[in-house]
């Protein structure tokens, strides 16, 4: 089975959020799999020359949209066994930002438009196209109209982003069949939607967990989409992501202060004092120390965090912030942390070495989300000992159980309130008086494994079942 994985960005060349650890690591699995993956992506102007030096030229093309007729380059490289390639065109991918230019649109239309005009010049054929989220959905549109012979996958990675624009630009830019629009295929509102034409157009649709696969049928986490998506419920499937174990290990990870394991966890102490000493949370270690590293943006559930600032540090815990979004927010807690130094912490900033250090030294993980596909950030925290308190919602209820139930694996709740979520941390805190209760519970995270192996196996059952 051959799979070329089309998104908008893969780590460790380029990565922005959860998708750039999925495109950096589910194609891996597969490849382990005995499933021939490669990935394309976008030559961005913020990859590394570390990594350019090490890429092949293979050809070049040329691509219209709309008006431009656009030099296209693609180059590849060689990863951990996994074929990159990567598109080039300076014009619309040689700036600072990966995403939020005005002329996304153009940007996306011009990179899928690349991708469906160089599968028949690749030397290799693949079978499926696996494509992610809006910035690739044209490609499962175009190739039903025009591709012949490939079968594609769509995942969702977040139904909120949805590649919206209005029907001059569809027009201009993307050059779609006119009987899409009329027959409700790409209209949203009268106005072009690409995720919702994927979905229709795609031979299979996937989530990045069952939970969130059942959700988008209700219209409060559809996002407008629950009809589009009951109709074509036949083709859903929900498959929770993996996590990269090699590259989050605790016992091997050379960002930490000390590496430690289930079998012997001593170093996560003196991760914890490394941790007060950064942010200067004085050296009080008995306290428990409660961290997100997030986006700071409401469907993340940060206005149930903002609201309960007072109550959790009334409770004798220290709260960590990590991360940068909304303004709003960011003063709440930038607030916070002046209000109760040595108490609360708040990075307005977002830094790989930093976050580790965040997950390695805290004792709880919140992650009060309105909504969440997936998450990788519990896994993240379990993987590194530090227990999860979450809303059980989307992938958060598939992967973490709540505290005394079997095989727990941290701390849940249902209803998004800040009661509801004070209630978890105070069982949370009721369980950390107990040490003995709280080592097995932190141990028991430690020891387990959240290998992409198993969702692998999955996805290949996907493509198969597609390609018969």
């Amino acid at each position: 089975m051959n799979v070329l994985f089309a998104a908008g960005e893969a780590a460790p060349f380029i990565k922005t959020g959860g998708l750039g650890d999925v495109a950096g690591s589910l194609p891996k699995a597969l490849c382990e799999a005995g499933c021939d993956t490669r990935v394309i992506l976008p030559l961005y102007g913020r990859i590394d020359e570390a990594w350019r030096n090490q890429m092949e030229y293979l050809l070049y093309t040329y691509v219209d949209v709309a008006w431009r007729h656009l030099y296209c380059g693609l180059f590849r490289l060689e990863f951990e066994g996994v074929t990159y390639y990567f598109v080039d065109n300076e014009f619309y991918f040689g700036r600072g930002k990966v995403y939020g230019e005005l002329d996304d649109a153009e940007r996306f239309a011009f990179f899928s438009k690349a991708v469906v005009s160089l599968l028949p010049r690749l030397d290799w054929t693949p079978d499926v196209v696996h494509c992610n989220d809006w910035q690739t959905a044209l490609i499962p549109i175009w190739l039903r109209e025009f591709g012949g012979f490939y079968k594609t996958v769509f995942t969702i990675h977040n139904i909120e982003y949805q590649g919206r624009y209005a029907k001059i630009v569809s027009d201009d830019v993307f050059g779609l069949p006119e009987w899409l629009y009329s027959t409700g295929i790409t209209r949203f509102d009268n106005d072009v939607n690409l995720l919702k034409g994927a979905i229709y157009q795609a031979d299979a649709v996937s989530t990045v967990s069952p939970s969130y696969a059942r959700e988008l049928l209700d219209p409060f986490y559809a996002c407008g989409l629950e009809l589009a998506i009951a109709d074509n419920a036949y083709k859903f499937r929900g498959i929770i992501n993996g996590l990269d174990e090699a590259r989050y290990d605790p016992a091997a990870d050379p960002l930490l202060a000390e590496n430690y394991s289930a079998a012997s966890p001593e170093g996560k102490l003196i991760c914890k004092q490394a941790l007060c000493e950064l942010l200067g949370l004085g050296t009080d270690y008995e306290t428990p120390i409660i961290a997100c590293v997030s986006r700071l943006v409401g469907h993340k559930g940060f206005d149930l965090v903002a609201g309960a600032v007072d109550e959790i540090v009334a409770r004798g815990a220290k709260l960590v912030i990590l991360g940068t979004g909304d303004k709003y927010f960011e003063g709440i807690f930038a607030d916070a942390e002046r209000r109760y130094p040595g108490r609360v912490s708040a990075s307005i900033m977002y830094s790989e070495a930093r976050a580790m250090a965040v997950y390695a030294g805290s004792d709880m993980f919140l992650m009060p989300s309105r909504s969440e596909p997936c998450g990788l950030s519990q896994l993240i925290a379990m993987r590194y000992g530090s227990v999860p308190i979450v809303r059980a919602v989307g992938g958060l209820r598939d992967t973490v159980t709540n505290y005394g139930t079997e095989n727990s694996g941290g701390f849940t709740f249902d209803d998004y309130t800040v009661r509801g979520m004070l209630g978890a941390l105070d069982y949370a805190l009721q369980i950390w008086r107990d040490p003995a209760a709280w080592r097995e519970l932190m141990l028991g995270d430690l020891r387990r494994s959240f290998s992409w192996a198993a969702p692998a196996e999955e996805y290949i059952k996907m493509y198969e079942d597609i390609t018969r």
